[in-house]
């Protein structure tokens, strides 16, 4: 049964092991974490690179939305092309998992202070839930990263892309590029062994009265 736990304490072994979300054991995701982090010299620099590959390789795209439970699972992310948050999250749990560095698929509700009336319209809300980030051990602490945003798109939007420094946690942006308020971190619903879809799709529902975030999701 999926369960929450704090990103805190040790590692254990669930936090490397392959699942069926976490596919690290099929070719197609070993393969490309393999060669994501080729030459690195140390889990610092390999989680850096699969964070870079993951928000890149695969665009942000809220309109690529399913409820089907097979489209959660890391080798189906890998051949989308273009998804949103949470499956961008597991693919990215998968890659360092498959690394030998432990991982988690945390979930967060955000606020998108700059979020256009239309959306807000739309919505009913700025508030975005179950937004899908990473809790990554390195150096002996655990790090929340969140690769949702690829660079181009950050670009289009004056917002500079998040780097992952290996050293301290990579979240979305509490301004843009203007010094205006962006992104609020409001309830951290901690870090997961599985993908809790059926918890995720009922807030959907409570808060959009629709079982998907909207197709504006939390676009920039």
């Amino acid at each position: 049964m999926t369960s929450a736990q704090p990103a805190t304490g040790p590692p254990t072994g669930a936090d490397l092991a392959a699942t069926a979300a976490f596919d690290f054991d099929t070719p197609a995701v070993r393969d490309w974490a393999s060669a994501a982090v080729d030459g690195a010299a140390d889990d610092a620099e390999r989680a850096r690179r699969l964070f870079a590959s993951v928000r890149d390789l695969i665009r942000y795209d809220p309109y690529a939305f399913y409820t089907d439970e097979r489209a959660f699972t890391a080798g189906a992310v890998l051949v989308s092309e273009r998804n949103w948050c949470v499956p961008k999250a597991i693919l990215l749990t998968a890659g360092l998992r498959a690394s030998g560095i432990p991982a988690r698929i945390g979930f967060a509700d955000v606020r998108n202070h700059l979020s256009s009336e239309k959306l807000r319209a739309q919505m009913g809300t700025d508030l975005f839930v179950y937004h899908g980030y990473v809790a990554v051990h390195l150096g002996g602490r655990w790090l929340k990263v969140s690769p949702a945003f690829n660079a181009e798109l950050c670009a289009r939007f004056g917002v500079p892309a998040l780097e992952f420094d290996g050293t301290s946690d990579a979240l979305l942006h509490a301004y843009d590029g203007e010094g205006r308020r962006h992104m609020e971190y409001v309830t951290d619903h901690g870090t997961w062994d599985g993908i809790p879809l059926e918890r995720m799709f009922a807030a959907f529902e409570a808060t959009y009265g629709r079982d998907e975030p909207t197709q504006a999701s939390e676009g920039m």
